[in-house]
């Protein structure tokens, strides 16, 4: 006799997300040093999420700017890094305009690229609305979470205010999409 089963329902596994080769390859170059072929790769990528119209788009084009500019190749780089924040603007995405434009700025400030600090400040001033207000943290959320420095999927720097939380220790890597754990 035989008895019949109900209905199973397969196990659930978290989302892990596929990682794009040449996303890792872009970041290998990058943590190697080779910046000229890390800035060619991030191109590509950048070109390849703008066809797509892609959510990483204008991380790829901030990356590609600034290994261009860790390359030497200042113009470049700027001209690259103005794509990115433009991408930010023209959807709307203010909080992380304002976040990596800030980065951008102090990075280049670090390098001795008073002036090109100055042209992206400019773009922050002329493209942030008046009525954004900049989300601030406080309460409990407002303790200091670590991170890895890179992804441990694709290897892409992270940082912990330019990052979507999912909650007080859990973050998705803004490259891949990777669940990331914040230590204490």
């Amino acid at each position: 006799m035989f008895r019949r089963r109900g209905f199973v329902r397969p196990l659930r596994h978290p989302h892990i997300p596929v990682i794009s080769p040449a996303l890792r390859r872009a970041n290998e170059l990058m943590v190697i040093g080779d910046y000229p072929s890390a800035a060619r790769a991030f191109e590509e990528l950048a070109h390849g999420a703008i066809a797509r119209n892609g959510p990483r788009a204008p991380l790829f084009l901030l990356q590609a700017g600034r290994m261009h500019i860790l390359a030497g190749q200042i113009q470049l780089g700027m001209t690259h890094l103005q794509q990115g924040l433009g991408l930010f603007a023209a959807r709307g995405q203010w909080q992380q305009f304002r976040n990596s434009g800030q980065r951008v700025m102090a990075e280049l400030s670090q390098r001795g690229l008073t002036e090109q600090a100055r042209q992206i400040e400019a773009i922050l001033s002329a493209s942030l609305p008046a009525s954004f207000i900049p989300e601030t943290v406080t309460g409990p959320e407002k303790t200091k979470r670590v991170l890895p420095a890179n992804c441990p999927g694709c290897g892409g720097p992270l940082h912990a205010y330019e990052i979507e939380w999912t909650d007080g220790i859990t973050a998705e890597c803004p490259y891949c999409g990777s669940v990331v754990r914040a230590g204490d």
